[in-house]
């Protein structure tokens, strides 16, 4: 296991996993995971010469969990990774790593904050610019105003998603994790009437993919057990917030050196459909992204293809310099 710190960035404390010396490469999990989700990572970047370090995102795991919903908008969570890089590396930029809502969390901090961060790579989620508008009105008009469920709309109430997660938190992870691997046969994401709950009709597989163990699976369980869900699900319902506040960077490009890896079964990487060249669609923002999608990999990037995230990742840290 790592070195595990206690970073207070002012309003929150961020448990953070550290491992190995060096220039400061910081990893931001996605939902629902944790600093755990990095755990394929860890050695391998610290293995070649940089300080490793995974936090557990405000709500999750180890760290604080504030009690109100605009606690978890994107100006606040990029406050806490720029915190606790500052705290890390007080001298130079770090290097940003992040997946799924860790990916826009650290595009959204290379672009906000180029001072703090001089490079930054992302799994899952491709950077397509300050947008337009609300993401909720995006999977309105495509989702919820067809009468087909998304998920995000479920997120939005707070109370029932919560309670679903919270009623049986192995069962949700199983179901969960599964739909959206690369494992899963087409149509493991059920489609499905809006007002339906998030397990409706869900797959829990025996046994489950390889990629996530018995005792993998009991670690998240015990975290989120300890942490519930209500922290983690709030980040869902701040799209209002975080397009207001991003407004102002409208004419900024992220202009930093820039890794992204995603999966061709990865419904995040495509748009759920909408992308058909996801990193393509990332050049006009991103100019300098040097981009691979890995055939057949699922949502869960760096702990479905642990070795080739780490060999790709790894050769682009040692070529920044």
């Amino acid at each position: 296991m790592p070195e595990f710190r206690m970073i207070d960035t002012g309003p929150v404390r961020i448990r953070t996993a550290v491992e190995g010396d060096g220039p400061l490469v910081l990893m931001v999990h996605g939902f629902p995971e944790s600093w755990f989700s990095w755990r394929h990572q860890l050695a391998p970047v610290a293995g070649a010469g940089f300080t490793a370090a995974a936090i557990d995102v405000r709500g999750y795991g180890g760290s604080d969990k504030p009690d109100r919903v605009e606690d978890y908008a994107m100006e606040q969570l990029v406050a806490d990774i720029t915190a606790v890089a500052q705290t890390l590396q007080p001298d130079a930029p770090a290097i940003l790593v992040g997946h799924d809502w860790g990916a826009p969390q650290v595009w959204n901090s290379a672009l906000t904050r180029p001072d703090q961060f001089r490079a930054v790579a992302a799994l899952s989620v491709p950077y397509t610019g300050v947008p337009s508008r609300p993401f909720t009105e995006v999977f309105r008009q495509a989702f919820t105003n067809k009468g087909r469920f998304f998920y995000q709309e479920w997120f939005q109430e707070v109370g029932p998603a919560e309670a679903e997660a919270e009623h049986d938190v192995r069962d949700f992870l199983r179901k969960f994790y599964y739909a959206i691997s690369g494992d899963a046969p087409p149509g493991t994401w059920p489609t499905k009437p809006a007002g339906a709950s998030l397990l409706q009709d869900m797959v829990d597989p025996d046994p489950f993919p390889a990629w996530l163990t018995g005792e993998d699976l009991d670690y998240y369980v015990a975290e989120f057990e300890a942490s519930g869900f209500f922290g983690p699900i709030s980040r869902y319902r701040n799209h209002e917030r975080d397009f207001t506040w991003l407004q102002s960077f409208r004419d900024r490009r992220i202009e930093q050196p820039a890794l992204f890896i995603g999966g061709t079964k990865d419904p995040a990487t495509t748009g759920f459909g909408a992308i058909a060249d996801p990193i393509g669609v990332m050049r006009p923002h991103v100019p300098l992204v040097e981009g691979h999608l890995l055939d057949g990999c699922g949502h869960w990037t760096q702990q479905e293809r642990p070795e080739e995230v780490n060999n790709l990742l790894v050769d682009w840290l040692k070529r920044l310099d």
